[in-house]
């Protein structure tokens, strides 16, 4: 791969940066500066001369998948522009190297704060109903408003990265794909993703389409409602998932029951949260037809749409998640002459 042309190539006007300044600003990639690791390689804090923060994204020199996601990053999210994704601000690529620097989130992640019994305390309700509105209309954008129709096929706690004013935003788009033209889903032999984030109709039959995202924002909501992760979800009815659990209480009048007990004190509108519950399990229904679009969504969320009742989810118990995970795998099998794979991640 020809990086250089890569940043450059379709006029993306993606700035260049040298190797030595990257150098100078992660400390030569010390290891006081890692922020974390992901599938793509290791994440570094930087500081440029001017005195402006960065991320920077190193590729695993032994991830040959890395490869094709740097491409794709470096080709879809340098022709987006939305305050709730986040800021790309150029590459870098000289001999082996190959980066991607970022505007530099100081809070991290999302998932660190709504799994974490302490960090949680701090994300009270009307901050955690902002960051649901805010990852709602980044992916709206995503979906209907940017040049490029766009899924990201990993929305999931740890892709949502928080800024100082703890505003999210939507990052790590390696595995994202672009629909142009008519086109509404695609049929993939190779499904990628998180364990607990990914649609029935993606796991058992590699479709994938805006509906598959929202599936995995319905699942996001109900883990920022619950402070419980979906993936290994424990609760004292065996077999449920947190989206069964969720469907369980709702139908028994008991969807209160289901909301953070740090968040207690910190809302003054139940309904709010009750809303935003309900919008969670119409967007994790089993059909992707019965799932609302994200336009309806970001209306549903601000109350200025009566909201159906929904139908019954995909992943009601965790055997569906793991005849799911298994019908992903017999994808791989029943196709192995033409060399497709699967690649699903654990969450973290």
């Amino acid at each position: 791969m020809d990086g250089k042309n890569d940043c450059q190539e379709e006029d993306l006007e993606l700035p260049l940066f040298d190797l030595s300044m990257i150098n100078t600003a992660t400390n030569h990639f010390s290891e006081t500066n890692k922020l974390g690791e992901g599938g793509f390689g290791p994440v570094y804090r930087g500081m440029l001369e001017e005195g402006q923060e960065i991320a920077v994204k190193r590729l695993s020199k032994t991830s040959g998948q890395g490869v094709n996601e740097f491409k794709n990053e470096v080709k879809l999210i340098a022709k987006l522009q939305h305050r709730n994704l986040v800021k790309l601000l150029g590459c870098c690529i000289e001999g082996e190297e190959k980066l991607l620097v970022y505007e530099y989130m100081p809070n991290k992640s999302l998932d660190s704060f709504i799994f974490d019994q302490k960090q949680g305390k701090l994300l009270e309700w009307p901050k955690r109903f902002q960051i649901l509105c805010g990852i709602s209309r980044g992916l709206l954008y995503l979906h209907h408003d940017s040049r490029l129709r766009i899924i990201h096929r990993d929305l999931k706690a740890s892709n949502v990265l928080l800024d100082k004013e703890m505003n999210p935003k939507i990052s790590d788009f390696g595995l994202a794909r672009s629909f142009g033209g008519d086109e509404t889903e695609a049929n993939t032999l190779k499904v990628v993703g998180t364990y607990g984030y990914i649609a029935p109709e993606y796991a058992f039959e590699g479709l994938f389409s805006i509906k598959s995202d929202v599936f995995s924002f319905g699942v996001l909501v109900l883990e920022i409602i619950s402070g419980k992760k979906s993936r290994g979800f424990y609760h004292d009815k065996p077999g449920l998932t947190l989206i069964g659990h969720a469907w369980k209480l709702m139908k028994e009048g008991k969807a209160v029951e289901l909301i953070d007990n740090s968040l207690r004190d910190s809302y003054e509108n139940m309904e709010e949260v009750l809303r935003c519950i309900h919008v969670g399990l119409l967007c994790v229904q089993q059909s992707p037809d019965d799932r609302p679009n994200m336009s309806s969504v970001v209306l549903m969320l601000s109350g200025e749409r009566v909201l159906p009742q929904p139908k019954p989810p995909g992943y009601f118990t965790d055997t569906d998640t793991r005849e799911g995970d298994q019908s992903s795998s017999s994808l791989l099998l029943s196709s192995s002459t033409c060399e497709t794979s699967i690649t699903v991640f654990e969450s973290r």
